[in-house]
């Protein structure tokens, strides 16, 4: 790479936060280290890219992957080394100093991805081939789907939504469904069509997990909330989808789904449809 270039989404970013915007400021220098670190010739990187990572191209098949570290993508190193490229991107290589975390991935050729191949039903079935493979059982350390549910709940007012009753009854459930699962596994937890490309080593492989501890039958909901006109058509039906494919509880999947719109209708009030729709289990 001949002179420096920023990936669109990394440079519009909304900042606001000291802390980011000192890393966002040191990345040149911090990317230029790691490539002579690790004797890595460098192309230009990916656009539009990612709101918090500087990706590009290596010569031998491989990506760099520079990363702000926040909580949700703390323990992807660890989770990739887990899964070895079963189902995901192999991980050749990672590094955490300050608060970048460096990964050297295996890239993902033709690389195109699940939301510009496929339709949204069949996108349904190549997710729900890859997630079980993700299941497995998780070495001590990972954060946990109950932590998680816990502190998002925490960031919700049930007081500023339009029903105040059956907003506090849905962050109920969000925090209890966690600690009732029948079983725990590692999870990827933000699945979209975006994080799923296309590969020559399998059909499709996952890059871009946000690693967790904790019931499987929450992992879908993310994929749903990636369609927004299927997901207020029949939030019930759509559940039910997903469950069968995935061999889930289907009644706690639509408690999943239902308690998560919960917390998502102040960013999208549209969602708080799907809370009607969905909010009697609670």
């Amino acid at each position: 790479m001949d002179a420096w270039e920023m990936p669109a989404n990394l440079l519009e970013r909304d900042k606001g936060w000291p802390p980011f915007e000192e890393w966002l400021a040191e990345l040149p220098e911090v990317v230029a280290g790691l490539a002579e670190r690790w004797g890595l010739e460098l192309g230009r990187p990916f656009q539009p890219g990612g709101t918090v990572s500087w990706v590009a191209p290596v010569p031998g098949d491989r990506v760099l992957k520079v990363s702000w570290m926040h909580d949700e993508a703390r323990d992807e190193a660890t989770a990739l080394r887990v899964w070895e490229g079963r189902g995901t991107v192999r991980l050749l290589r990672s590094e955490v100093f300050g608060q970048t975390n460096a990964l050297l991935l295996e890239r993902c050729r033709p690389g195109t991805t699940l939301a510009d191949a496929l339709s949204p039903p069949d996108q349904d079935e190549v997710v729900a081939s890859l997630l079980p493979r993700l299941w497995v059982e998780a070495p001590p350390g990972f954060q946990t789907l109950t932590a998680m549910a816990d502190d998002w709940a925490g960031r919700v007012d049930p007081d500023r939504l339009p029903d105040r009753g059956l907003a506090r009854a849905g962050l109920d459930v969000w925090r209890e469904l966690p600690r009732t699962a029948v079983r725990e596994t590692l999870l990827c937890t933000d699945l979209h069509p975006g994080n799923v490309l296309r590969a020559e080593r399998e059909p499709w492989l996952i890059v871009d997990p946000k690693p967790y501890v904790g019931d499987p039958d929450y992992e879908p909901v993310q994929h749903m909330l990636n369609f927004h006109d299927r997901l207020l058509a029949d939030p019930g039906g759509f559940a039910d989808r997903m469950a069968h494919l995935l061999d889930l509880d289907a009644a706690r999947v639509r408690l999943y789904l239902g308690a998560r719109c919960v917390l998502e209708t102040p960013r999208d009030p549209h969602l708080w449809t799907v809370v009607e729709a969905l909010g009697g289990g609670f």
